[in-house]
């Protein structure tokens, strides 16, 4: 299993880590705790969105360049059909993803895990995080003991957050080496060009930009970035994983956007929050509450 090394004082502690993200190429957010952390690397989908083409390859390159490794699962799913699922309530590919992603935190005996925040921006990503926390909560009541649990920011200025939450992240100022590493990987990540040049260039996605209430939106809700944006990497706990409106009763921008889409005739039903994902919240829960015997 990958390690992580942290100091305390003048020792230091070997941390096994796991990175749980929803889409190849997130990993390019958090570069250097990659580099540093060489932590498994597990990926939901392949990336393909609407395109059909995966870009799982691209991701597996990175890896390769940093010392990392891919998990065990690692793409296997098409973004499709994680719609398709969620949009039918058909919960049992993301149940046996926690049941999954619970055995192997256990039996690698993980002391920290990062992954996708939950931020209405991507169903996908949120997904991620709900499969993330209740595996989490899992191995919290199986073996009495909790795991590291850090999100990151995939919208946005990496340190965009509450205070109290960046007050007790581990935020790091990459040194220049680090930072032309990182801009070098997320240029050479042949798939992401657009988003990587927005994210550098303070512009918004191309979807969006004959749409000014839709731009405005993500304006707001998540700032802007340029290039020293990225220099930044935070790692944020997670502490509240049962909140049950995220959203303070806003619906969170992918339905907006859904509705666009929809609207466009590129997408057939909007993916709604308390329609599709409030179901499947509710159903990884209850798998936590159903076998939360510990071992």
């Amino acid at each position: 299993m990958a390690l992580d090394s942290q100091s305390s004082g003048s020792q230091k502690k070997e941390l096994r880590s796991i990175l749980v993200i929803g889409h190849p190429g997130h990993e390019l957010r958090v570069h250097n705790w990659l580099e540093t952390a060489r932590p498994e690397v597990w990926v939901l989908t392949d990336g393909s969105g609407r395109s059909q083409t995966s870009r799982i390859d691209s991701t597996t390159h990175v890896l390769d360049k940093v010392g990392a490794r891919p998990g065990p699962a690692y793409g296997s799913m098409r973004d499709v059909d994680v719609y398709d699922d969620v949009l039918h309530l058909n919960h049992d590919p993301f149940i046996q993803l926690v049941h999954q992603l619970t055995n192997a935190l256990i039996e690698g005996q993980i002391d920290v895990i990062a992954g996708d925040a939950q931020e209405g921006y991507n169903p996908t990503h949120d997904i991620c995080r709900l499969v993330i926390n209740s595996a989490v909560e899992l191995v919290k009541r199986k073996r009495g003991k909790p795991i590291v649990n850090y999100d990151f920011a995939l919208v946005g200025p990496p340190h965009r957050g509450p205070a109290d939450l960046l007050d007790s992240a581990r935020c790091l100022t990459l040194d220049d080496r680090a930072f032309a590493r990182k801009i070098e990987a997320a240029r050479n990540y042949p798939e992401l060009q657009a988003e990587v040049e927005g994210a550098l260039n303070a512009t918004v996605n191309e979807n969006l930009r004959e749409n000014d209430e839709l731009s405005q939106r993500l304006r707001s809700t998540f700032g802007v970035t340029d290039a020293n944006s990225f220099r930044v990497e935070c790692l944020r706990p997670v502490n509240n994983i049962t909140s049950t409106d995220p959203f303070n009763g806003d619906i969170p921008f992918y339905e907006a956007y859904g509705e666009k889409q929809v609207k466009a005739g590129l997408y057939q039903q909007v993916l709604r929050y308390r329609e599709h994902m409030q179901p499947l919240a509710a159903a990884l829960w209850a798998q936590v509450e159903a076998n939360s015997d510990r071992t």
